[in-house]
């Protein structure tokens, strides 16, 4: 399986996938733990990829996704952003609608 499908599998594990820098118990960046963070006071469900355990994906997602930066949330295959744009989605309540719709919320 080439990396691009490689990608596609891991976006279609759950309506929300959050390819981060370590785990949401062990963050390894400030802006993959707020995300997660921001994920987790919503109540969601997620899957999560730790970038730095494949540097083939870990690469290879930035031009998929044309986003340069870690971490990157999608919700339905569809990229949302990185921290910035989740918690100001959280903060005006658009995050959790959003999940809701993505039946992501527990």
């Amino acid at each position: 399986m080439d990396v691009t499908e490689r990608i596609k599998a891991q976006l279609a594990t759950a309506p929300v996938v959050l390819f981060m820098k370590g785990t949401p118990d062990f963050p390894q960046c400030g802006f993959s733990a707020q995300t997660a963070g921001v994920l987790r006071a919503c109540g969601a469900n997620f899957h999560h990829v730790n970038i730095f355990e494949d540097s083939e994906l870990r690469e290879a997602l930035k031009r998929y996704s044309n986003w340069p930066t870690y971490p990157q949330l999608y919700v339905k295959g569809e990229l949302i952003g990185g921290c910035d744009i989740a918690l100001e989605m959280f903060h005006s309540g658009e995050l959790k609608t959003m999940l809701d719709k993505a039946t992501a919320i527990a």
